[in-house]
């Protein structure tokens, strides 16, 4: 026997329609999820591979710097006087020059910045203090 009475078909109708909506709805829901997961995924994908050219990128350019400050010790150790105090000087600051290209070269920008960090922890008040004179000095330099 139907239990379904005229009076009641619209009611069960309007349920019918409602579930079939949510159901539809939930499916759509799915569907954007899945989609923002691709998307999202493709962005991870693109972002990363932008870091990884950037980073050589950096890279290279620690390395133009290093054979940069190499020339430059080249140039001094050339240019300056050979003898004397002033040849002492020369060879003094050529060598200093040529030790930090060495180190640019040897460590990248990565290793640097490891060299940074290691150094602010094992000095914290003095690096703070230099990065307070710094702020300064810059908003100085800006105010002006």
């Amino acid at each position: 026997m139907n239990t379904t009475t005229p009076r009641n078909q619209p009611a069960d109708k309007a349920r019918e329609v409602a579930n079939q909506t949510v159901d539809k709805a939930r499916d759509v829901a799915h569907q954007a999820v899945d989609k923002a997961k691709d998307v999202a995924s493709q962005a991870g994908g693109a972002v990363q591979q932008a870091a990884h050219v950037i980073g050589q990128k950096a890279e290279d350019a620690t390395s133009a710097v290093a054979g940069g400050i190499h020339t430059l010790a080249d140039k001094v150790r050339e240019q300056g006087p050979d003898h004397g105090m002033l040849g002492k000087a020369t060879q003094t600051v050529a060598s200093s020059l040529d030790d930090a290209s060495k180190y640019i070269d040897q460590k990248n920008l990565s290793g640097m910045v490891d060299d940074v960090g290691g150094l602010i922890k094992r000095n914290p008040i003095p690096a703070l203090l230099v990065g307070i004179g710094v702020g300064f000095l810059l908003g100085r330099a800006l105010r002006s």
